[in-house]
């Protein structure tokens, strides 16, 4: 089964992230511009949730010993550790050249104090000052917390069911909000927390885990698309009206039941959208490869040479970055992470030998 609004739903949120975070370069119009994507936010929240549903979707029957669990880390880190690595060291260079360099306003020893944490995926425990170096990337390390204790996920589901998991989910939930209201998480509360990330991702990728189930299961018989996009307009509108995370998360959730219980109902009713597949699926990448491009083509190409030249303006200048994402992303995902994926995972045995293998089991 493939969930094609998904996709569309990651890469949208990727995009807009993106558009975040290279308004910050405007010489004008920051501030409107910011406070509004910032209420977007809450979609980093919907990447997790995927997250959570799309692993338990594909892996919940697979996880049974330690093999099988770490052929799931295995498989894990060939997707997501090569392009992380890869940009971590792009700006780790980037800092020793600063400091080489003795640059006074770039952040060279912030960047470089963070880089152990960055090859542990330890930054999304509160090891760094904030965020640092390759800054998105705390996702990652969140992932991995998540996906290191998704046997945890799998047991509950096989020894107490879904009651089981939405207990864990609102126990967890509850601890986190006793440690923000303590301000263990800084003023924002979990709901906001990045370089602490790793306790709110897995709030939502169990809330995602649960999700799958719930579709699994066909709790509630959907086969509109209807109620789905009425439910992401409420979310929109929730999120940018600034509601709280209690009004923002419930919806977030409807959401993504009744989307996929409408997809999973009727598959071929997102066929229209299959071209777009090629593009979407990159999501992940565009979210991980863009810092690169806001590095090379607003702070050194913008800030350093183009910035009050006239020559262009700056809000028809910023789609070339974000072009430039995307086509990066859909080169590491065609080349490169393939390539280094090769390498890291167990070559799959030819037909012929498959077949030996199973005549002789």
């Amino acid at each position: 089964m493939y969930y094609r609004i998904f996709d569309c739903w990651r890469f949208v949120a990727a995009m807009l992230i993106m558009a975040y975070h290279f308004l910050f370069w405007a010489p004008y119009g920051v501030d409107a511009g910011t406070q509004v994507l910032y209420r977007l936010l809450p979609l980093l929240d919907m990447f997790f949730m995927i997250s959570g549903f799309f692993i338990t979707t594909r892996y919940r029957e697979k996880i049974g010993d330690f093999a099988s669990y770490l052929r799931f880390m295995r498989g894990r880190a060939a997707r997501l550790l090569p392009l992380h690595y890869a940009i971590t060291l792009f700006f780790a260079a980037v800092a020793l050249y600063a400091w080489a360099k003795g640059a006074p306003n770039y952040p060279w020893r912030q960047n470089l104090e963070a880089l152990p944490a960055h090859l542990l995926l330890l930054h999304a425990f509160g090891t760094t000052d904030g965020l640092a170096l390759n800054y998105p990337s705390w996702s990652i390390s969140a992932e991995f917390f998540a996906y290191a204790l998704f046997p945890l996920v799998v047991l509950l589901l096989r020894v107490g069911g879904l009651k089981a998991l939405v207990v864990s989910i609102a126990l967890w939930v509850g601890l986190l909000e006793l440690a923000s209201a303590k301000g263990w998480f800084g003023p924002g509360g979990w709901t906001t927390a990045d370089s602490m990330g790793a306790y709110r991702a897995l709030a939502d990728f169990m809330i995602g885990a649960a999700v799958a189930i719930v579709v699994e299961r066909r709790m509630i018989n959907v086969r509109s698309h209807l109620p789905g996009c009425l439910a992401t307009g409420f979310v929109l509108i929730a999120m940018l009206s600034g509601s709280h995370h209690s009004v923002v998360m419930p919806l977030m959730v409807a959401a993504l039941v009744l989307t996929a219980l409408a997809e999973t109902a009727r598959p071929e009713s997102t066929t229209f959208l299959a071209p777009l597949m090629p593009v979407t699926r990159v999501a992940f990448g565009i979210y991980l490869i863009h810092p690169v491009m806001e590095f090379i083509f607003l702070e050194v190409v913008w800030y350093h040479g183009l910035a009050g030249t006239g020559l262009i303006g700056f809000y028809l200048y910023w789609w070339l970055p974000m072009i430039a994402s995307v086509v990066a992303a859909m080169a590491s995902h065609r080349y490169f992470e393939p390539f280094c994926a090769k390498g890291l995972l167990p070559a799959k045995p030819r037909r012929g030998e498959a077949e030996r293998l199973l005549a002789s089991a």
